[in-house]
C-alpha cells in the first residue's frame, strides 16, 4: 500500500532513499503517461521519470510541495518537453507542434511576454481562467495543452465528436486570449 503524500514528502525532508522508492510506487504509472504523451517512446519516458526523480530528490529539500503528484507531473513534464526539443527541434511530434501553436493564438504576438508580464501574475489568471469552466471544458482544455492529448483521444474520452472538440477547443482559445487581454495586457 503506498503512503500518504505528506509522509513520502518527509522521507525526502529525511533524505531517506525509500522516499523514491515510495514515489515510483505511488506515481510511476501517471508519470510515465504524462511523459508517454509527449513523448511517445516508453525508454524516453524512462529516463525522463529517472530525472524526475533526481529532480525531486535536489528539490526537497528546501522546496515543500503542497500536492506531491502536481509537482512531480510539472517535473516530468517539464524534462520531457526539454528531451523532445533536444531530440528532434524541427520534427516534433505533430499534435504536440499543433497544440502549441494552437495557444500562441492567445498571446499578442508584437509582445515579449516573458519581458513584459510578471509569470506569477500570468499564472494567476490561467488558473482564474480555468476555474471559471466548467468541468467539460476545463477537461478539454487541460488534457490538450497540458497533457498534449490528440483530439480524437479528447473526443473518445469526452464522448464528443471530433468537431465538437475542435469546436470547442477554438471557442476556449478565444476566449482565453480575451480573458488574458483584459487580466494581464497580453
Amino acid at each position: 500500500m503506498a503512503l500518504e503524500d505528506e509522509k513520502i514528502i518527509e522521507l525526502y525532508w529525511e533524505r531517506s532513499e525509500n522516499a523514491i522508492a515510495e514515489t515510483d510506487k505511488k506515481y510511476r504509472e501517471r508519470c510515465l503517461y504524462v511523459a508517454r504523451s509527449i513523448l511517445n517512446d516508453i525508454s524516453d519516458a524512462e529516463e525522463c521519470l529517472n530525472d524526475t526523480y533526481l529532480t525531486a530528490w535536489n528539490l526537497m529539500p528546501p522546496e515543500r510541495p503542497k500536492i506531491l503528484s502536481s509537482f512531480l507531473f510539472r517535473i516530468i513534464r517539464n524534462h520531457s518537453l526539454n528531451r523532445l526539443r533536444f531530440l528532434n527541434s524541427s520534427k516534433r511530434k505533430r499534435d504536440l507542434s499543433f497544440s502549441i501553436d494552437e495557444l500562441g493564438e492567445c498571446v499578442d504576438g508584437k509582445n515579449d511576454t516573458e519581458e513584459k508580464f510578471d509569470e506569477t501574475e500570468v499564472l494567476n489568471a490561467l488558473n482564474e481562467f480555468l476555474r471559471s469552466l466548467n468541468k467539460d471544458k476545463r477537461f478539454i482544455l487541460v488534457r490538450r495543452y497540458w497533457f498534449f492529448d490528440s483530439i480524437a483521444e479528447i473526443a473518445e474520452r469526452s464522448s464528443m465528436t471530433e468537431e465538437n472538440v475542435r469546436a470547442t477547443l477554438s471557442r476556449l482559445r478565444k476566449q482565453l486570449k480575451k480573458y488574458l487581454k483584459r487580466k494581464v495586457g497580453v
